[in-house]
């Protein structure tokens, strides 16, 4: 089995627009892996793709993807939701359309039922983004609670009872992935993360000390919706999980690809993502 980060960003891409920051300027100079795109990933041997940032695109492309089949939802928030338009770039031909030639390679769209309803209500002035998608061919869509394609299996864990977040647990061959990339705090319980081998997991606070020498005081909000370092190690603790990789790493964290590289040597099991970081188990 193996797995891209195609996207390790977080809310903001880095380089972020006009930001002169020491980070930022940085990306720019050196791209990838220093820049970042919103938060994706992508399972070879599958053809599926686990969220659409607006920069999907591009994170596609560095990652040299050569098929999307599925795409899969963890929720509705834009920064994850967004990038949606890739689905004409992946699908739509206007010179084949202009000649009354109907699509026969839908992408497939799917998610728990409730993700995919709150999908369904992105809209434009002419209705439902997905819902045209839907009318011209692109894609079909279906709620579903597992999904699997070639001996990989995808089970969709809701985060709470009201089921507009999931995380994801990605198995084959008794191997075993976990995707928590955003909005999962609190972390979810279930005996079906045990024993895992990679947690992957955003909405993660790097550090006490952020961008611009920003201190994260102990009654700042940001502590109560994002986890600490030390709640990501409890977390791997409690379930016997092998390793963790941090994504979603947000550009106000004020940290480079290489002091991710350095704080890893500080940490038990703990690595930061980049894009296109590949994960073979």
């Amino acid at each position: 089995m193996e797995l891209v980060i195609l996207g390790s960003g977080g809310c903001v891409s880095t380089p972020r627009a006009c930001c002169s920051c020491r980070i930022c300027a940085q990306a720019r100079e050196k791209g990838f892996p220093y820049a970042r795109t919103g938060c994706s990933l992508f399972i070879e041997g599958a053809d599926i793709l686990i969220d659409t940032p607006e920069d999907i695109n591009t994170a596609l492309n560095n990652a040299r993807i050569q098929k999307v089949g599925h795409i899969l939802y963890s929720h509705c928030d834009p920064d994850h939701t967004m990038g949606m338009r890739v689905i004409e770039q992946l699908r739509m031909d206007w010179l084949a359309v202009s000649e009354g030639k109907a699509l026969q390679d839908p992408v497939e769209v799917a998610s728990l039922p409730v993700i995919l309803e709150d999908i369904r209500k992105l809209s434009t002035k002419y209705g439902s983004v997905m819902g045209y998608y839907e009318s011209r061919g692109l894609v079909r869509t279906r709620g579903i609670r597992a999904f699997e394609v070639n001996d990989i299996l995808v089970e969709l864990i809701p985060v709470d009872a009201q089921e507009h977040v999931a995380v994801f647990v990605i198995s084959s061959d008794g191997r075993k992935v976990i995707y928590a990339p955003c909005d999962v705090k609190p972390f979810p319980a279930s005996d079906r993360f045990r024993g895992a081998d990679v947690l992957i997991i955003g909405n993660t606070i790097v550090g006490d000390v952020l961008k611009d020498g920003f201190v994260l005081e102990e009654g700042n909000p940001l502590r109560k919706e994002l986890f600490t370092l030390d709640e990501i190690s409890g977390i791997r603790r409690q379930y016997g999980i092998s390793k963790v990789i941090i994504t979603h790493l947000e550009e106000d964290w004020g940290k480079s690809y290489d002091d991710y590289r350095a704080l890893e040597e500080e940490l038990d099991s703990i690595f930061f993502a980049y894009d296109g970081l590949r994960i073979r188990l």
